[in-house]
């Protein structure tokens, strides 16, 4: 199973930076036509090797797969994009491959180059113990129950690491993954390089703006995460915006009969199911997953997320509708499969390890109640605690890459995107740590504009990446 399929979540010496100047690209890379299906006319691949781990450059290799579309001008050319993917987990040569219709302008101007992560490389070669579930999580309700989950976690993330024949399990955090980066523009043999950065994709941009900020030409940013001023910000923010979504699904609910709901209060029935499953949790059956449980935090925190998009003609909205009233009734098959997978993958160390180094855990108890607390201010129907940061209590290891203040000397203005129904606010986080950037709002569902296909964002990230020009403060694309 592929992990990210059911997600809904000290400095080094700068001489590290530097064990390798630019060379020319020819050079390190030797380019040759890409294989396989799906492949865009032109584009070429490579690879580039890295050390797994960054302290010992002339330690164990791993080879980082590339791909590029030259610039379809090249006496106009620019330099080179390079797309940073989100997940963790995901492939940035499939991103290109399905964004490149839509980057065609860009492409006039650019080589848009992807690469694989070192967290592709990890999760194509997990073994077995790094996909077995540590337990079964769920919320917390005293010190002894969260340190009983913490420990259970722990245990098998040990065992992960003592079956880990790639080495990377200590190696898979942020800085690793920028200090990657690093390596493929040397490769390229660009001194500076353009960036495209998407959803997790933003927590290596900005560990790549912490390392190396002089080597930054732009940074487009679409709806990603900042992880530099701590995940409980992040959290809230998140959490803030889907109460306000599930807000709109109960209004439309209202005026809408053929939602399985109307006629009745959707937020008062949806409540009082959360209420009572998790006093009497309903038993599912996944095809997939096998059997398990619906309690009220699982439902909180993955059942209306993966309905929260209302989809073409609402079809989302009318399936959560209806699976809300079958489940107030003991059936709750429309939920067995979002709920029991991301229970499992956020139970699962292999997936856990791509991000716990990126200090996304609960540090203890007390720090899961006041989020707990938090979370009941912000959100009456959605609010529960997080289940990566329940995985991540266990991190056996140090944090890699701690949650600090970014700094921004050297940066360069950036151009952020998000949905004004979702991660805008988490893009606009982002964006308004570095002077003189600019958010623009998508008025609309969706997550990640330039790999939807919206043109309005796209347009405004290829002004900016050709000319570095932003447009206004307040500027907003209308819905496509």
């Amino acid at each position: 199973m592929r992990m990210s399929r059911w997600l809904v979540a000290a400095m080094v010496p700068v001489l590290l930076a530097s064990t390798a100047s630019a060379v020319r690209g020819e050079e390190r890379l030797s380019w040759r036509a890409c294989e396989g299906q799906g492949v865009p006319a032109g584009m070429e691949c490579a690879a580039v090797e890295v050390p797994v781990d960054w302290a010992e450059p002339d330690g164990r290799k791993i080879p980082l797969e590339l791909a590029r579309l030259p610039a379809t001008e090249p006496d106009r050319r620019i330099g080179s994009v390079l797309g940073v993917p989100g997940g963790p987990g995901r492939k940035g040569i499939e991103d290109l491959k399905h964004a490149a219709g839509d980057l065609t302008e860009l492409r006039g101007r650019f080589d848009l180059v992807a690469y694989n992560p070192r967290n592709t490389v990890w999760q194509d070669r997990l073994p077995p113990s790094c996909l077995r579930p540590g337990t079964s999580p769920d919320e917390p309700r005293s010190r002894r129950q969260y340190e009983a989950l913490a420990a259970k976690m722990t245990r098998a993330f040990e065992a992960c690491r003592a079956e880990d024949g790639t080495g990377l399990f200590a190696h898979l955090d942020s800085l690793s993954v920028a200090r990657d980066m690093d390596a493929v523009r040397r490769a390229l043999g660009e001194e500076r390089l353009s960036f495209m950065a998407n959803s997790y994709g933003g927590v290596p941009a900005a560990a790549y703006a912490r390392l190396f900020p002089h080597r930054i030409r732009a940074l487009y940013v679409d709806g990603v995460v900042n992880q530099t001023v701590g995940w409980p910000r992040q959290r809230s923010l998140a959490l803030s915006r889907a109460e306000q979504v599930f807000g709109r699904f109960t209004a439309w609910c209202s005026a809408t009969p053929a939602c399985a709901l109307h006629g009745e209060d959707a937020g008062a029935v949806w409540r009082e199911l959360t209420r009572e499953a998790d006093r009497r949790p309903i038993p599912v059956t996944s095809p997939e997953f096998g059997k398990g449980e619906l309690t009220g935090s699982r439902l909180k925190t993955f059942g209306f997320a993966g309905f929260g998009d209302p989809g073409p003609g609402n079809t989302r909205w009318l399936a959560f509708a209806d699976a809300v009233n079958r489940a107030r009734q003991g059936d709750g098959s429309g939920f067995a499969d979002v709920v029991l997978g991301n229970v499992r993958v956020w139970a699962m160390p292999g997936a856990l390890a791509m991000t716990c180094a990126d200090e996304r855990g609960y540090t203890g108890y007390a720090e899961l109640t006041q989020a707990r607390r938090e979370a009941g201010k912000i959100s009456a129907n959605l609010a529960s605690v997080s289940f990566d940061a329940l995985g991540c209590a266990g991190w056996p290891l140090k944090v890699a890459n701690p949650s600090r203040p970014l700094p921004v000397r050297g940066l360069p203005p950036v151009l952020g995107v998000g949905s004004t129904w979702g991660d805008q606010a988490l893009t606009e986080s982002f964006t308004r740590m570095i002077p003189g950037s600019v958010t623009v709002g998508y008025d609309g569902p969706g997550h990640v504009m330039y790999l939807s296909g919206k043109q309005c964002p796209i347009r405004h990230a290829t002004r900016y990446l050709i000319e570095l020009k932003l447009p206004g403060p307040g500027t907003v694309c209308p819905a496509e």
